[in-house]
């Protein structure tokens, strides 16, 4: 069924502006009104990781340059062999005077978050160890004393964000308080209890002596479900972190979770529902952040966890990192415009098994898809797209300040291929256009089409999608000879 999507998004995946005949099976029509001005198209391309990896053999910061990365979290960071950032690497004993500089190993960390300072990305510290899936857990353990944690999670903020201990000014504002305390034992041997004390004995000596920096978590996974209803049972877990922080007036300045789906729309619908929650709870100014994602082919982790996945895996891996990927990737970029969503963090931009890129380096097809959102970024000023279908076609669109330029950016995720007539309304210009597409598909990564020219009355164009991929069309109107 087509219905308008007021805040301008639509689904959508599209193949090339000169359109190819016959390969899509059905039609539908999509109209951009460039009048109808709804907004700013939000950076909401984070990642998770840096681009100093493999053993620093591997520097990516030329391609998160050309990203424009808006923020990173550091979390498994060089997973699974982590040697960065974890609490264990920086501050290797507690039984260690936290007040001493020769208590912390700050070398490696050092090096991991200059490359990152090099991009201009700002982070999000995660204060905590990165996950453990090994029979035996070595660091994911309550600590014995908090407050000796506590004051190690001081010391490294001094180190890198007041250059105490010959450190740095990397002026990182939002520190997060452990990942995914109910994940177990994984990430947490604890209880509910341990980490509501942990996070309170944090919050509180940060805040203490760092009043300006914002804290947050509890980085959660499982977020709740939604009922028969359509509304959102938060868990248990949650409930009770967020009741504790109400009732010992902790800091809470933003409420990070995490989900891998198949479903591009439930991050919004997920969003909204936190915060009306949190509202509710009387966090209304706590942000939201969505500080992990990705897309869950077949929503089955099964691959991934079998010991002996082999070509199983290695084909789960290449979805995620392939056209449907892709094509996810840039539906939850668009569907989460008009979502309460204040920050999110893509898992991962590094080049890790669910990073953006290859041990080698080389961009995956996720990468180009963020690629299409950064260039879709130089026309922010939002504008209005009506038509949608099964939740499979996505479509946002802006103008850049000059109005000058209209790009839209379209995913097709799944279902069929299709014959898209994509007409506009109201352009800013009163002269000839000039079509131009990029088309990511199985084949294709991003490669730019011949250019089009239409003609000055012309109120529509005809492109042919493949199964799944990303397009990214921009109009421009055609130079004064």
């Amino acid at each position: 069924m087509t219905k308008l999507l007021t805040a301008g998004v639509a689904l959508f995946w599209i193949s090339a502006c000169s359109g190819f005949p016959a390969l899509a099976e059905e039609s539908i029509k999509l109209t951009i009104d460039a009048s109808q001005r709804i907004g700013v198209i939000r950076p909401l391309h984070g990642v998770n990781g840096g681009p100093l990896n493999y053993g620093e053999t591997l520097d990516l910061g030329a391609r998160w340059r050309e990203l424009d990365i808006p923020l990173t979290r550091l979390h498994d960071c060089e997973w699974p062999g982590t040697d960065v950032v974890d609490m264990h690497v920086v501050f290797p004993s507690l039984k260690a005077d936290p007040a001493q500089a020769a208590s912390y190993d700050f070398a490696r960390t050092d090096d991991y978050l200059a490359a990152i300072a090099a991009t201009k990305t700002p982070i999000v510290y995660r204060l905590g160890e990165s996950i453990e899936h090994a029979r035996q857990k070595r660091h994911v353990h309550p600590p014995a004393d908090y407050d000796a944690w506590a004051a190690a999670c001081l010391g490294i903020i001094r180190h890198y964000n007041a250059g105490w201990a010959d450190g740095f000014h990397h002026h990182i504002r939002y520190w997060e308080i452990w990942n995914e305390p109910e994940n177990r034992p994984n990430c947490w041997t604890g209880t509910d209890d341990d980490y509501y004390r942990l996070y309170a004995t944090a919050a509180r000596q940060i805040k203490a002596e760092f009043p300006k920096l914002l804290v947050g978590g509890p980085a959660v996974g499982a977020t709740g479900e939604f009922n028969s209803a359509g509304e959102w049972e938060p868990t248990d877990f949650l409930r009770g972190f967020v009741q504790h922080a109400r009732e010992e007036r902790l800091p809470l300045d933003f409420f990070s979770w995490h989900t891998y789906t198949n479903d591009p729309l439930i991050y919004a619908r997920k969003a909204h529902a936190m915060r009306r929650w949190l509202d509710d709870q009387g966090f209304a100014q706590t942000e939201i952040h969505l500080n992990e994602w990705n897309y869950l082919p077949d929503n089955d982790w099964g691959p991934m966890l079998a010991k002996d996945g082999g070509q199983v895996r290695a084909d789960w891996y290449a979805r995620m990192a392939g056209a449907e990927g892709a094509a996810f990737t840039a539906a939850v970029l668009a569907s989460v415009q008009d979502s309460p969503v204040d920050a999110a963090n893509y898992f991962t931009g590094d080049s890790g098994p669910f990073g953006l890129f290859t041990r080698d380096g080389v961009p995956k097809q996720t990468f180009h898809a963020m690629r299409a959102f950064r260039l879709l970024l130089d026309t922010p000023r939002r504008v209005a797209v009506s038509g949608s279908q099964d939740g499979q076609l996505i479509a946002i669109a802006g103008t850049n300040d000059a109005r000058d330029e209209l790009t839209l950016l379209i995913s097709h995720y799944g279902g069929p291929a299709k014959s898209l007539e994509v007409a506009w309304e109201n352009l800013p210009w009163n002269s000839a256009t000039v079509c131009q597409v990029h088309r990511l598909d199985e084949r294709h990564n991003l490669v730019a089409e011949e250019p089009q020219t239409l003609a000055k009355d012309s109120a529509s164009v005809t492109i042919a999608t493949s199964a799944s991929g990303v397009l990214l069309v921009s109009f421009k109107p055609l130079p004064a000879m």
